[in-house]
């Protein structure tokens, strides 16, 4: 008994430690970033920037918030996200509905889902979907970063297994009061999914604001870069031609290397802003929506 009892207490400590210092390990990049950021140039020159800022200055957050091209990125992946995530939910929350019924109500449901499932594991490949948007001429138009990927087949099968759980009594009584499918779905299936929905949701946004690839080779003017985009362009080809001659207190001060954790830093704000409200939606729809396959 004693030695469960000891048992018992020693798993605890040793999990905690484990967890702490994975947790660590992650957050390590992540401050060494934001010390960068918030440190003078000279000090990041010298290599003395590790976890904490040295000579803390706001000058490359203020460099790159008074850049434009920084702020027309910002502004294509807002417009993407105000585009995209409306016709993700649509698309997916349609399409999941029929899927979840039995196969004595909708037939071809099984044939529907495993041709789906399919899609997740063989893909039509990166050249013939390029030359897809190029014939349907939308590159460099924001449709371009939208319809490739307006139906996510993942999302689908969280938010169908989710709805296979609901009780059938609920829609069987709006079949009884006279209501078809559509009402069904939207007056009763969609209120009681929030969770699930707003876990579909986070991740959308995710996926949204962090795609970068899809960006590159749609895009032929940087004007239309997205923000991850733009960054990935300001990270592997960095330069000044954007800086003024006579402001040698920029100079001073900032670097390619400090404005480029500036800018990171910016653009990982709004996500760390938006994921702590849905985070209890999203534990509990990933737990609910795996009940049942």
């Amino acid at each position: 008994m004693n030695q469960k009892t000891n048992r018992s207490y020693i798993f605890p400590i040793v999990n905690g430690t484990v967890l702490g210092i994975l947790a660590l390990t992650c957050l390590a990049p992540l401050l060494h970033i934001f010390a960068i950021a918030f440190s003078d140039n000279n000090e990041v020159v010298k290599g003395t920037v590790t976890l904490w800022p040295r000579n803390f200055t706001l000058s490359s957050f203020t460099f790159v918030l008074e850049r434009e091209e920084f702020w027309r990125a910002f502004g294509v992946t807002l417009e993407r996200i105000a585009i995209g995530l409306p016709l993700n939910m649509f698309l997916t929350i349609i399409t999941a509905y029929p899927l979840a019924k039995e196969s004595t109500a909708f037939r071809p449901r099984t044939f529907y889902v495993w041709f789906m499932f399919f899609t997740m594991l063989f893909g039509g490949g990166l050249i013939p979907t390029y030359m897809l948007v190029r014939q349907l001429d939308m590159l460099d138009s924001i449709w371009s970063l939208v319809l490739p990927g307006a139906l996510q087949v993942y999302n689908i099968i969280l938010l169908l297994n989710f709805f296979r759980q609901l009780p059938k009594e609920m829609s069987e009584a709006a079949y009884m009061d006279g209501a078809g499918h559509w009402q069904t779905l939207w007056r009763i299936y969609v209120p009681t999914s929030m969770a699930a929905l707003a876990t579909l949701i986070l991740f959308t946004v995710v996926a949204h604001w962090n795609s970068w690839f899809d960006g590159m080779i749609y895009m032929n003017m940087p004007d239309n870069y997205p923000l991850q985009t733009f960054l990935r362009t300001v990270i592997t080809m960095p330069d000044f031609k954007y800086l003024k001659a006579d402001d040698w207190k920029t100079l001073q001060s900032i670097s390619d290397r400090t404005t480029r954790s500036a800018q990171i830093i910016i653009a990982s704000v709004p996500i760390l802003l938006v994921y702590p409200f849905l985070q209890k939606y999203f534990v509990k729809g990933i737990v609910l929506g795996s009940v049942k396959g």
